[in-house]
């Protein structure tokens, strides 16, 4: 049978294998939606380029090495530029130059590598300045001259009246530039430029031939040691290539030093285009130059664009997506793209990749990944790795062995080829731990074992205090409270690796250590906080109270830190009273008011209470109503964040993307279930957005999801069907959900008395 599904403004044909059939051996065929045209449509890259959102903006394709766009001036000389962390934000109108490397969301700036900048005019090497921008070689533009969309970027730099459009390939960057008619026509090439704490080291470029650029730029930053390499090629011979260092112009055409820029120099007619392909590699010159041959041998811009649309569209169809509400599926692709920037290549298209031990690694068998913020994107991101990104889970845990076997630990937060120990907790071991446990192949288990077991058993940022005491003094170590509650999390999970492996000795000792989270939690104040010895507290203390990074907390105070144990949420309620008092204490963080003081971190967005959206140690919080039988406040909680902190809107992310986190918290949340526990593999139900999706699985299998009576009022689940059965439980296993079938929601407009609230029916932390 077919079926016609009218959408917003536009009529689309969806058809629909309508053969919901019998259920016998627990097997069925279910309708599905079929593919649908066109979904990078739905993608705005706009939406978090305004508040703190932090995303990147401009041309690039799935987990490519390459994120080419615009770089902006920023703000005005002593004004805070935290939120250019990417390069770009909707508040300005000055572009500096458009790079190759940006990071998405992060709350630091860096990268920025490789800036091109068309000019026409007399030459100028430096970018300029806020209150001046004509001092430099910035120029302005205008929103309504500014195109983006999944893989393509295009503005009109008005200074100039030039035209560019960019797109990518993974490890090239393509870019097509209108000139008007000049006899000075001008492409910069500016190696000192960079983003946030990066500054350069040592860059180098020469002039190759007519048509040939290549070079290099070290730069240090928040990856210490950041190398890379560039071959550019023009479609038009350079009239005449110049050096400078800096501000002085220097003889040949070649030079190396700290700020080296190169200037080729055009004569255009008018409406003349210059293109430019630019491959960039982690390791030498001579393999960015391959990679163009590799990726792109053409020169034909349009074909790019569509190619690069195209490996959007492939990705985006792993969700296929019924609803009347078009601005819904909007900010659920836009979501889906943005959890898709990164982790990004960092290998050559031959497989060659920099280490972290500073060498070069040849033939290792997998996809070398890089910008890995781990701290963020355990709780959520990586788990949706496990189920809509299989296929990918062997390159993110063998490329995490590899920096063991380099670094001698797993990675922390890792940056182009640098450990930056940025943030708490050794956030890698529970990812690890849930590809174990979810059955993911195409890595050694082993090695996997040994590399977590060694980063937990290291001495190094509180875990010394830990192994000896089972907490970390206050006075020992900033962030004491956030750092020992992210062990525990990770021992949790490393614990659960042993048990399944036969370990038992390590279970017992690291199942332990996941308990440890009790030591910080004060039954007289009630709250996580900062311990300084059995018998002492930190005074004076105030639960609402955060010092940025020389606190006991990372990023948050004792309310939010207080329901930081996603790996035992039962242990959790008995410490806060039972099921009774830990609903009034859960209650009272979305009610509570209270000042954070003035040294509070800028992350602390999207507040419901003392709840905190906008900051990853919340995102599973809503979700632990679940296990204490009162589902249907979560299904409130989480309509409300998905209804008011992300939008269509420029300022439609309420807090850092943090690397897809966000985002991804969106993506689950939207469907119907989110990962609480990171490595336990059950995702808890919450409230599906959707009346129909369809959940693209490995083997050709899908799972649909089908959400009955759904409207903005009927926010809460009645009862659930599991292929065919009823299913009392607020949540599903990963090894269900990955059988695939369909899973019914039937909904309505009051809570469920009885649906999820049975001891037996709710979440767990762990079988015993």
């Amino acid at each position: 049978m077919i079926k016609f599904f009218p959408l917003k403004g536009k009529v689309a044909l969806l058809t629909l294998a309508a053969s919901i059939a019998g259920f016998g051996a627990g097997t069925a065929a279910f309708a599905q939606l079929q593919p649908q045209a066109g979904l990078t449509k739905y993608v705005d890259p706009y939406i978090g380029t305004g508040f703190h959102g932090h995303v990147f903006l401009g041309a690039n394709v799935p987990f490519g090495a390459v994120q080419l766009g615009p770089t902006e001036l920023g703000p005005a000389k002593g004004k805070d530029g935290w939120d250019w962390c990417s390069g770009y934000h909707i508040s300005d109108n000055n572009i500096v130059g458009f790079q190759h490397m940006h990071l998405s969301g992060t709350g630091i700036g860096d990268l920025g590598d490789v800036s091109i900048m068309p000019t026409t005019g007399l030459v100028k090497v430096m970018k300029g300045t806020y209150e001046d921008v004509e001092s430099g070689y910035a120029s302005p533009f205008s929103h309504d001259d500014e195109t983006a969309r999944a893989g393509y970027y295009a503005v009109k730099l008005k200074r100039y009246n030039i035209g560019v459009k960019l797109t990518a390939t993974k490890r090239v960057g393509f870019h097509e530039y209108t000139f008007p008619k000049s006899d000075q026509s001008h492409i910069i090439i500016d190696l000192q430029q960079g983003i946030g704490w990066d500054r350069p080291v040592k860059t180098y470029i020469k002039q190759i031939n007519d048509t040939t650029i290549a070079g290099y730029r070290y730069s240090a930053g928040w990856a210490k040691d950041q190398r890379i390499y560039f071959t550019a090629l023009l479609s038009k011979p350079i009239k005449n290539f110049a050096v400078y260092d800096t501000t002085a112009s220097k003889p040949g055409t070649a030079l190396e030093g700290v700020k080296v820029k190169g200037v080729l120099n055009f004569k255009t007619t008018a409406g003349e285009k210059i293109y430019i392909k630019v491959g960039i590699s982690p390791v030498s010159i001579e393999n960015a130059a391959a990679n163009i041959k590799a990726e792109l041998p053409e020169w034909n811009f349009n074909k790019t664009v569509a190619g690069a649309d195209a490996a959007w569209n492939k990705e985006l169809q792993k969700v296929q997506l019924k609803t009347a509400d078009e601005s819904k599926k909007k900010v659920f692709y836009t979501a889906f793209y943005h959890t898709m920037i990164a982790p990004s290549v960092f290998n050559d298209y031959n497989g060659d990749y920099w280490g972290t031990d500073k060498k070069v690694h040849r033939n290792e068998g997998f996809n070398n990944l890089t910008t890995f913020s781990l701290w963020d994107t355990y709780r959520g991101a990586n788990p949706l790795f496990t189920v809509l990104h299989p296929e990918r889970v062997s390159d993110v845990i063998n490329s995490f062995l590899a920096i063991y076997k380099q670094q001698g630990s797993l990675p922390v937060w890792h940056l182009m080829g640098n450990e930056t120990y940025c943030m708490v907790g050794y956030s890698a071991v529970p990812i690890v731990a849930d590809a174990i446990l979810k059955g993911y192949k195409g890595f050694d288990i082993n090695l996997a074992y040994e590399a977590m077991k060694t980063t937990a058993m290291q001495d190094i940022r509180g875990t010394n205090f830990v192994k000896k005491q089972g907490f970390i003094p206050a006075d020992s170590t900033a962030e004491s409270v956030s750092m020992g509650l992210e062990y525990a999390v990770a021992d949790w999970s490393l614990a659960q690796v042993s048990r399944k492996l036969g370990k038992q000795d390590d279970y017992a000792y690291f199942s332990k250590r996941g308990q440890y989270y009790k030591n910080y939690f004060d039954p007289k104040a009630g709250f996580m906080r900062g311990r300084l010895s059995e018998t002492a507290w930190r005074t004076p203390y105030n639960p609402f109270t955060s010092i940025h990074e020389h606190g006991d907390f990372t990023e948050g105070n004792g309310w939010q830190y207080t329901f930081m144990v996603p790996q035992d949420v039962e242990g959790l309620i008995k410490l806060l009273g039972g099921d009774k008092g830990f609903n009034q204490k859960l209650d009272s963080l979305f009610i509570a008011k209270g000042d954070m003081g003035a040294r509070a971190s800028n992350d602390i967005s999207g507040l419901i209470g003392q709840y905190a959206h906008g900051n990853e140690p919340s995102h599973h919080v809503t979700y632990m109503y679940a296990y204490s039988g009162q589902p249907w406040k979560t299904a409130e909680k989480v309509r409300y964040i998905m209804k008011n902190f992300y939008t269509t809107k420029p300022d439609g992310i309420i807090g850092n993307e943090d690397v897809g986190q966000m985002s991804s918290w969106y993506v689950f949340s939207s469907l119907g279930f989110y990962p609480v526990n990171p490595a336990n593999g059950n995702y808890v139900f919450g409230s599906p957005l959707f009346d129909e999706a369809s959940i693209k699985l490995p083997g050709g299998k899908s799972m649909r999801v089908v959400t009955r009576n759904n409207s903005d009022q009927n926010i809460y689940i009645q009862k659930v069907m599991l292929n065919g059965k009823a299913y009392p439980k607020s949540y599903i296993t990963h090894t269900d959900l990955m059988q695939g079938g369909e899973l019914v929601f039937e909904m309505g407009s009051k809570p469920s008395a009885t649906w999820g609230t049975a001891l037996q029916d709710r979440p767990y932390s762990a079988k015993m």
